[in-house]
């Protein structure tokens, strides 16, 4: 019987350490898009490369798309990765908002690199999208194309150790309790070089906000 790809998304990500974690559904969001922008399953594909029956089996949620098609809507679809993830500016925001996450209560996205749990998440329109990540890569190989997306990024190693492999510079030995912040156009990856998978928060500002 052939795997589905939730299944060897599983081997790959697990890899025998962790147990895997459901994938967060974007097919709601990536319809959610099309839709608000008037274009037809055709014009997504035009714009992304990605053939229409993957794209309905996307929105479906038949399934899950993989790291690189995901980086092929973001470029496609003119838009940054935290788009991606959380909803449409239903109406304009007010002071005096707060949004609170619990201890693992995040919306979890895993990819075969990387695990994210998306904090602050039904917060729909803000400045910044905060995320931790457990770095499941452990060698730069591990990525077939940059990570990028528009707008800034801090980073701060909660635990382990990585390797920041960033597009202009050589590759960076970050610690538990160091810190970075760089342009997040700028290619980047992630790499865990400790023992036990590194985990790291992150805060990304939108680019239509800076």
């Amino acid at each position: 019987m052939t795997e589905s790809y939730d299944e060897q998304a599983a081997l790959r990500i697990a890899s025998g350490r962790k147990p895997f974690v459901e994938p967060l559904r974007l097919g709601l969001r990536l319809k959610e898009i099309r839709l608000a922008n008037q274009w037809t399953l055709e014009d997504v594909s035009q714009r992304t490369g990605l053939a229409r029956s993957t794209l309905s089996k996307i929105e479906n949620d038949q399934v899950s798309p993989t790291f690189s098609v995901v980086q092929k809507l973001i470029a496609g679809l003119d838009i940054d990765l935290p788009q991606l993830f959380t909803p449409p500016k239903r109406e304009q925001y007010t002071m005096g908002r707060r949004d609170l996450t619990r201890k693992g209560k995040g919306e979890l996205h895993p990819t075969p690199t990387y695990e994210h749990e998306l904090l602050g998440h039904q917060l729909a329109q803000k400045r910044m999208i905060p995320f931790k990540t457990i770095v499941r890569a452990r060698d730069f190989a591990e990525y077939h194309q940059w990570v990028r997306h528009d707008g800034e990024e801090f980073l701060m190693i909660l635990e382990g150790e990585i390797l920041l492999y960033t597009e202009f510079y050589a590759p960076l030995a970050l610690g538990q309790g160091d810190s970075i912040y760089f342009d997040s156009d700028m290619g980047h990856a992630l790499v865990s070089t400790s023992a036990q998978d590194a985990v790291v928060l992150s805060v990304c500002t939108r680019g239509d906000l800076v």
